[in-house]
């Protein structure tokens, strides 16, 4: 991005330079931070305000049984899941599947309901945390809640998430046109 915003490759000099700085920043916060300090420094709370649409997956390996699953995702969905060869549990493997019915179909027949469609932001900060309650030699159990409950409230809010509208100013200029007429007519 440096080189296709340098002064001596574009014409606009004053532009070019703010997109430098914009780009070095943002390498600067990506180099020096975690997914979800990025997130936090942002003052985003994923779980409150869903950014878009839950299109990836994320899988309660706490939760899965793995290998020994009647209705096994990986063999369902291959192309969306494996099992991971430190724990057995399943994982996904790739994202955006909203679309896939063999996905849709591996989410729907899990006995246990650990597998949960999510945003981008709210799979990065809940994979950590799983990550961080396998990885613990001792009692997680205050971590597993909490993994649980940022679950139970993305699904919540997720299911609530409304796309912006495309025409709002259109949208607004209808609604002020019935309200005039309204008023002209009394």
């Amino acid at each position: 991005m440096v080189k296709q915003f340098h002064p001596d490759v574009t014409r606009d000099g004053q532009n070019s330079d703010i997109m430098i700085r914009r780009v070095i920043q943002a390498y600067e916060i990506l180099s020096n931070y975690s997914k979800s300090e990025i997130i936090e420094r942002e003052c985003m709370d994923p779980f409150d305000q869903p950014e878009c649409e839950a299109y990836d997956i994320f899988v309660n390996g706490v939760l899965c049984i793995g290998r020994g699953c009647p209705y096994s995702c990986v063999n369902m969905a291959p192309h969306a899941f494996k099992f991971s060869s430190v724990t057995g549990t399943a994982c996904a493997t790739s994202q955006g599947h909203a679309d896939d019915y063999q996905v849709h179909l591996a989410v729907g027949q899990c006995p246990r309901s650990c597998i949960h469609y999510v945003t981008p932001s709210q799979r990065i900060i809940l994979e950590e945390l799983l990550d961080s309650i396998l990885n613990m030699p001792y009692d997680t159990s205050a971590e597993a809640e909490l993994l649980y409950s940022l679950i139970v409230k993305a699904n919540y809010e997720n299911n609530r998430y409304q796309k912006p509208k495309k025409n709002a100013k259109h949208a607004q200029t209808k609604t002020s046109t019935a309200v005039l007429v309204h008023d002209y007519q009394n």
